[in-house]
Formats: structure tokens, C-alpha cells, sequence
């Protein structure tokens, strides 16, 4: 308890060494705890369901075709199911948005179509009622399973639920069963699940490779078997069923191959290098921190080296000085980590606001009692790291030296000053990597916003409406009317609608083959963007016409199959030009009378990301063609998009009672959250190196200023035998100067190697770039030498008389 006194009165004394120690830690430990928080949630956290580890999923993958995830088809689920030795239990599951309500008050929500072992798999059970049944995928039937949230807000947590109904597309479903509370799949936010409902023909070979990225399978492994004994049998199984299969040749052509994968890793594999990235980076900022209070705390031990070496000299043991040191840093650490909790939690509230909610599981990153914990933890150990050093300073110290040092010089060991100066260079290099790491990250984003998406995004507003399936013969006219009714707004330039708005994160792709068209030796029918569009939708999103026409609404009126390609995929089969008036077939079509011809070449258009790479190509169908539940109406208007908003809906509603709208945002606001992936970690990397710079200029004032202050009496000696004021301050930015190349030097091979390993997650962007190293070089220099010069200036103010009668 003394000791811990004698601490306390001790930090109480240094007031300006307590303050930037304790923000030195907060801060850092509070960023760590932050990103920790995003790592936790997303990457280190099991699934919240049983035996998590054992769930896996299964999608179709025909690189070859240029198509990496297509799902897996309603086929592939029915041929698999009890088939595949080492799964317990597969199901499939598909998201889309459906209307859930009464007609005339319909809201749009995300829903979740599962086959029957769906919750097995997973291994929840229903906590009222029960899981769909076999029998229950029948076109026929409408039953449905609520949430826990849905029930509650929707039927007063009704415990006689089972058998009322709850209509979905205007369709009244008989509700079998209510989930357990807090049930969430992955990051889902559907609050009912249907039944997969499907005839004969869905469940044949020929819809064998028609998952088109909108089913998805997963299994749950038997206790002991492994993802490699899976994959086998998949493999295997594929190869059984594909012996038959008249386009077996065509699919190999393609690479194709099932890939089993843990589900877990499979679902953040996206955000998984963006996350490590963040990671390290605020680690970095962690070790620049770790260097400074290091320093600081030599600095300090310096100045009480004769308080020490009396203490010892009169019985102290060398325990003794270590506890003395230990719980002096822990105590610091401690209080500082404490502070770095509310930091922490305040940090993750920013990441919030940056669009950490809508990462993969990004809903469950909270700040809680086991965060906590960690932090504290580190906190404790932070104080141990930092003791090491300090007490090795005070224990290594000369008695005899350290009893005379103070009063006669000053000074200190060379030994001392070389571990102050090599902490100095880390904390430079440390600082110059973080910088231009952050500048890369920067640079990147701002190539990414530079590239054309190829339309123009200013005063579009958007909205995704759902069509059920009992409009679907009537969509075409239902469409129309709705159209319509938008273009008799004041402001309203032009409206249309299309199946897949650009950079909505759904990419599925289909084959398209041009009649006639044999693929070159070694390649294979190729995988497009493939969409239905209806109205004004070139002119609304503001898509160049390269030559023909536009599509209209007429066209879906007409019985001539007509299309628009873009650009690259004209470019791809016909590269001297001539697209117009060729006929193309999408997927395995091959009846001539079912070719498209088309009739209008567009400009190409980003559809996943506005970095994808060039050369994707999109067909765009009349919408007669395409019967899908979700189109997106696309509206281009004088106003501000967002004003029309309201508007939209009601028109909409007015449409027909069935319809619903929602997910409605400007095109300038996709843009902008399709960029979040990399806004937020560029903007983090800012942060982080703005404190970066600010530790070593602190580090770098601090090591100078104690050199100064030790050395007044031989400045002193000096001036009073003709050293000049100048000659004095040069001595001291020189080595101000000699700290800063050595640690520049240091942070260019570090920047370089960190440029390598963050490869993945730049575009367009090489790992060593010159003009980031030049420019970060500088950056460095300036705050170092600011740092310098005010130390060496007050070396030379130094005045001899008063130093030497001072000694």
C-alpha cells in the first residue's frame, strides 16, 4: 500500500508526464479496443448456433466462364440430399425482398425462402410450433415461420399463434411456427421464413447449373468428418451425375466444380483482408505508443537516477526497485486503459456511423463485458512491457556514476542514450509506415471514386418494388401504369425500371451465346450480367447510346425478342463491329425462335462494384421476358431525389394494393455506400496516422528537450570559451536529423513491405509508390524538424554564467 502511495504522489508531481502518458494509453488502447470490437464480432466469433465449426456451404463456381459464385441450384439440393456421406444435414435457403401485410398497407421486407431441414441444419428448433415439412414445398400450400421480433411486435406475443395467418404477396400463410428469441441468419434481417416451393422441372437435370447466385446451400458436417472428405464426395457425386448430362463437356470447358467451404469464413470472406488491414494498422499505432511512454518513462527514470542509487545504496533491494517501477506503470496503464474503455466505446459508435452495421454480421458488434475485460487485460500488460526496460535502466545504472552524475554533470551513460535514440528511430519508422499506409489506402479510394460508372448518378432516385407472384402475368401492364403515373409528376425527365439496379450487390451472371458463336480452344461459353429492363431506363439512369436504339416499353408489347448489349460485350464477339441484327441465346437455349436479336449497343455499365474489372459485359432483355418478383424503378427528376421520395410510394400503392416500395436511395447514395469498404479504413489510416505523428513528434521533442537539459553545464563550459549560439543548435539538430534518416530509412523498407500485403485491398494502386514515399518522407521531416528546432533553439539561449553557477 505504501508503494502504491508513494506512486500515486509521484504521477501527482509530473502533472504534464501524468497527462500525455494517460492520453498516450487511452488513446491507444481505446482504438485497439474499437477495431478489436470489428474483429470480434465479424471474423473471431463463432456463429450463434450449435457446433458452428461443422456448418459449411456449397456453391457452383465456373471461373472458366468467368463466373466465381453461382450458387447452387434447387437441382443440385434434391440430387445431394442424403447422398453425401459426410453432411448430417443439407438445406438451401434464398434472401429476397417480398411485401408482408394487408393490401393497401403493404411494407416490403426481406425474406428468407428455406428448405425443409433449413433450422436442423443449423440447429435451432422453433420455440412454439414446429419446421416446415416436405409436403409443405408444394406450390399449393402457404405456410410460414415467424421470428421471435416479428411475433412480438406483430401479434402482441400471442401464445395461440399456430394457425392464424399473416399474408405475404397479398397471400394469406398459416403460421406453424415462431423462432427462438434473438435469432438472426448470418446478416440477414428477415423476420419470416417461407418454404422453397418447386415443381418437377426445377428439381430435373436441365435446371442443374441455374442457381444463378440466387440459392444457396449449406450443410451441417457429421460429428469427424472434414471439409476434405466433403469436397471428395461432392466431387465425386458431380462426376456421377454429370455422365449423362448432354452439356458435361461444355461445363468442364467452364472449370466447373462445387466448392465446399466453411460457412463462417465463406460469409466474411470479402471484408476478411480490409479487417486484418485495420488491424494491424491500429496495432502499429498501439507499438508507436508503447515507444513513447517507453521513452517518456526513461526520460523520467533519468532524472531520478540519484533518487534511485541513494535508495539502493541504503538497503533497497533490487526487488524492490522493480516492484517500485511495476506498479508505478500499471498503476499509469490502468487508469489510462480505463479511460481507453470510454474511447473504445465511443470509437465503436463512429464505426457505426462509418457503416460498420452493414458489414457481414456487422449487426452484432457491440462494446461488451468481455471487451472490456481484454481491454483492462491489455491495459495490465501494456504496464508490465513498459516496466521491463525502466527497470532495467535503473538496475544497470553504476552506483558510484549515478551518485556523482547528478551533481557534477548531468550526463548519462552512452548505453541510456542509445536505447532513448533507437526507441526514437522505431517510433519514426512505426509512424512512417502508418502514414504511408494511410496514403496508399487514400489514394486508392480516390482512384475508385474517379472511375466512371458509366452513367450519370446526379438526380436519380431509386426504389426496389416487389411484383408477387400472383401479378406476375399481369406485371407487364401493372408496370406501365405505374410509370405512368411517375412521368405526370412535375420534374420528372425520364423513368423506367430494371431487374438489377448497378452496385445492388446482387451479380449473378448467365450464359450467352451469339448464334453461331464456337468458343476459341481452351475457353467456354461465357458467363454475363443479364437483365429485363421496361420504360425510359437508359435515359433515367443516363446510359450512352453507342449505336440502334434504346429498348422501350413497347418491346415488351411486341413478339419480336429483341435486346440491347453493351459495349463489352459487343467488343467481345464482335470486335470489328457489326453487333446489330445478331442473334444471341442466354443459358442453354438453343431453339432459334427463342433467340434475342439485337437491336442497340449501350455504353458499359458498373454493375458489382465500381472497381470490377473491365470486359463483364451485360445483355439487357424487354421486361416481358424476365418474370421476377423484384424490379427497381429508377426515376430521373429536376428535384432533389430524395425529395420525391414519398411521392413515390404513394404512387406506387396507388398502382395496384399489392405493390410496395422500399429500399429507396439516390444513386449518388449507392455509389457512396458501395465505397464503405474502403471510405472507412482510408479514413481510420488518417486518424491513426495523425496520432502516429503526433507520439513521434512528442517522442522525438521529448528525447531532445531531456539531451538539452542535461547537457546545460557543458553548453555552459562551451559558450563561456567561445562556442557559438549557432554551433550549439546545430549540434542538437543534427541529431535531431541523424534520428529522423535513420528512422526514415527504416519506415521506407517497412512501407514497401506493408504496400505488398495490402495489395489485395487497393485498386489500381502500386505497393511502392513514389510520389506516397516522397510525399510521407516530407511530411515526416517537417514535424520532426519542428519537433528539433525548438529544443535547439533553447540550447542556444542557454547562458553560461548561469549554467555554471547553477552546477
Amino acid at each position: 500500500m505504501n508503494d502504491l502511495k508513494f506512486a500515486l504522489r509521484q504521477l501527482r508531481n509530473s502533472p504534464a508526464f501524468t497527462v500525455t502518458a494517460l492520453a498516450t494509453v487511452a488513446i491507444c488502447l481505446g482504438a485497439n479496443l474499437a477495431i478489436f470490437a470489428v474483429i470480434n464480432s465479424i471474423l473471431l466469433r463463432p456463429l450463434p448456433f450449435p457446433q458452428s465449426d461443422r456448418l459449411v456451404t456449397i456453391y457452383n463456381t465456373y471461373p472458366k466462364a468467368g463466373v466465381e459464385n453461382d450458387g447452387a441450384s434447387i437441382t443440385n439440393y434434391y440430387e445431394r440430399r442424403g447422398n453425401i456421406p459426410a453432411f448430417e444435414s443439407l438445406s438451401m435457403y434464398m434472401e429476397r425482398a417480398e411485401t408482408v401485410g394487408d393490401p393497401g398497407s403493404m411494407q416490403q421486407e426481406e425474406i428468407v425462402r428455406i428448405s425443409p431441414e433449413f433450422f436442423t441444419t443449423l440447429g435451432v428448433s422453433p420455440a412454439i410450433g414446429r419446421n416446415f415439412t416436405d409436403e409443405e414445398t408444394d406450390p399449393e400450400t402457404n405456410v410460414i415461420i415467424l421470428t421471435d421480433e416479428f411475433w412480438r411486435q406483430n401479434f402482441n406475443s400471442d401464445p395461440n399463434i399456430l394457425g392464424r395467418d399473416t399474408r405475404i404477396n397479398g397471400i394469406p400463410r398459416k403460421i406453424v411456427g415462431v423462432l427462438p428469441p434473438g435469432f438472426r441468419f448470418l446478416s440477414s434481417e428477415a423476420r419470416v421464413f417461407l418454404p422453397i416451393k418447386s415443381g418437377m422441372e426445377e428439381r430435373g437435370p436441365k435446371a442443374r447449373h441455374s442457381g444463378g447466385g440466387v440459392t444457396h446451400m449449406i450443410a451441417r458436417l457429421k460429428p469427424g468428418a472434414t471439409i476434405t472428405e466433403a469436397q471428395a464426395q461432392i466431387d465425386a457425386h458431380n462426376a456421377t451425375v454429370e455422365e449423362d448430362n448432354p452439356e458435361a463437356k461444355m461445363m468442364a470447358e467452364a472449370g466447373f466444380r462445387s466448392l465446399v467451404r466453411p460457412l463462417h469464413a465463406e460469409h466474411v470472406r470479402s471484408i476478411r483482408p480490409t479487417l486484418l488491414l485495420m488491424q494491424a494498422g491500429v496495432f502499429f499505432l498501439l507499438l508507436i505508443g508503447a515507444v513513447n511512454l517507453i521513452n517518456l518513462f526513461l526520460i523520467r527514470a533519468s532524472g531520478r537516477a540519484k533518487e534511485m542509487a541513494i535508495r539502493r545504496s541504503m538497503g533497497a533491494s533490487r526487488w524492490h526497485v522493480v516492484k517500485q517501477v511495476t506498479i508505478e506503470t500499471l498503476l499509469l496503464t490502468s487508469v489510462g486503459g480505463a479511460l481507453g474503455l470510454i474511447i473504445g466505446a465511443w470509437g465503436i459508435r463512429l464505426l457505426e456511423v462509418l457503416g460498420a452495421d452493414r458489414l457481414p454480421l456487422g449487426a452484432q458488434i457491440a462494446f461488451d463485458g468481455w471487451l472490456a475485460l481484454i481491454g483492462l487485460a491489455g491495459a495490465v500488460a501494456l504496464g508490465i512491457v513498459i516496466a521491463v526496460p525502466i527497470a532495467w535502466f535503473n538496475l544497470s545504472s553504476n552506483l558510484p556514476n549515478a551518485l556523482q552524475s547528478e551533481s557534477r554533470s548531468g550526463t548519462i551513460s552512452r548505453a541510456a542514450q542509445r536505447v532513448r535514440h533507437g526507441f526514437i528511430v522505431a517510433q519514426i519508422a512505426l509512424a512512417f509506415v502508418l502514414l504511408a499506409g494511410a496514403a496508399l489506402l487514400g489514394l486508392s479510394l480516390k482512384k475508385a471514386m474517379a472511375v466512371s460508372p458509366g452513367f450519370r448518378s446526379d438526380h436519380v432516385l431509386t426504389g426496389e418494388c416487389t411484383v408477387s407472384w400472383d401479378l406476375q402475368r399481369e406485371r407487364v401492364g401493372i408496370v406501365d401504369r405505374l410509370l405512368e403515373s411517375i412521368r405526370q409528376q412535375p420534374g420528372i425527365a425520364a423513368t423506367g425500371t430494371i431487374t438489377n439496379i448497378p452496385l445492388s450487390g446482387d451479380s449473378g451472371k448467365t450464359p450467352v451465346t451469339p448464334k453461331g458463336y464456337v468458343p476459341p480452344p481452351g475457353q467456354s461459353v461465357h458467363g454475363h450480367y443479364s437483365y429485363a429492363v421496361h420504360g425510359e431506363y437508359f435515359s433515367a439512369l443516363g446510359i450512352d447510346l453507342r449505336e440502334g436504339r434504346f429498348l422501350t416499353s413497347a418491346d415488351s408489347h411486341r413478339a419480336e425478342r429483341v435486346c440491347v448489349v453493351d459495349e463489352d460485350l459487343a467488343r467481345r464477339y464482335w470486335p470489328k463491329g457489326g453487333a446489330l441484327g445478331q442473334r444471341i441465346a442466354l443459358g442453354d437455349e438453343k431453339d432459334d425462335a427463342h433467340l434475342f436479336t439485337v437491336v442497340g449497343v449501350v455504353g458499359a455499365v458498373k454493375q458489382a462494384a465500381l472497381t470490377e474489372t473491365q470486359g463483364q459485359g451485360a445483355v439487357y432483355l424487354p421486361y416481358r421476358y424476365r418474370d421476377t418478383y423484384s424490379i427497381f424503378i429508377v426515376t430521373r427528376t429536376s428535384q432533389r431525389p430524395e425529395a420525391f421520395a414519398e411521392t413515390l410510394r404513394k404512387l406506387v400503392r396507388a398502382t395496384h394494393p399489392l405493390l410496395a416500395v422500399d429500399n429507396i436511395r439516390s444513386m449518388d447514395t449507392r455509389i457512396a455506400d458501395s465505397l464503405i469498404t474502403r471510405r472507412s479504413p482510408a479514413l481510420l489510416a488518417g486518424i491513426f496516422a495523425c496520432v502516429a505523428l503526433l507520439l513521434a513528434a512528442i517522442g522525438t521533442y521529448g528525447v531532445l528537450s531531456y539531451a538539452v537539459a542535461q547537457s546545460t553545464r557543458e553548453i555552459g563550459i562551451r559558450m563561456a570559451l567561445g562556442a557559438q549560439r549557432e554551433q550549439i543548435g546545430a549540434q542538437f539538430l543534427s541529431l535531431g536529423l541523424r534520428l529522423l534518416i535513420a528512422g526514415t530509412l527504416l519506415g521506407l523498407l517497412g512501407a514497401w513491405l506493408a504496400g505488398k500485403a495490402m495489395q489485395t485491398v487497393l485498386f489500381d494502386v502500386p505497393p511502392l509508390h513514389l510520389a506516397i514515399l516522397f510525399g510521407t518522407a516530407a511530411i515526416m521531416s517537417v514535424v520532426s524538424l519542428v519537433a528539433c528546432l525548438i529544443p535547439a533553439r533553447r540550447a542556444t539561449m542557454v547562458n553560461p554564467v548561469e549554467a555554471l553557477r547553477a552546477e
